[in-house]
């Protein structure tokens, strides 16, 4: 396990990279061009990012990347 130490700057663009990066697998996940391979591979990278903005986000930030069992 690794420790960092963010200022608040650093926090705040930590926060905006990460929510960029679940937007973008949240668009992803939801093109039905791409194969149930690809999807995997980028539901497995989603979870990661999301367990990273959660140590970050407030609650209400959190709830709106959260994904149910239906959506996947």
């Amino acid at each position: 396990m690794l420790g960092f130490l963010f200022n608040a700057r650093e926090c705040s663009e930590l926060d905006y990279v990460l929510k960029k990066e679940l937007d973008e697998m949240l668009f992803d996940l939801n093109d039905k061009k791409l194969d149930n391979e690809v999807k995997k591979a980028i539901e497995s990278r989603y979870k990661v990012i999301f367990r990273m903005y959660a140590r970050l986000a407030s609650p209400r930030e959190i709830s709106k990347y959260a994904r149910n069992k239906m959506q996947r």
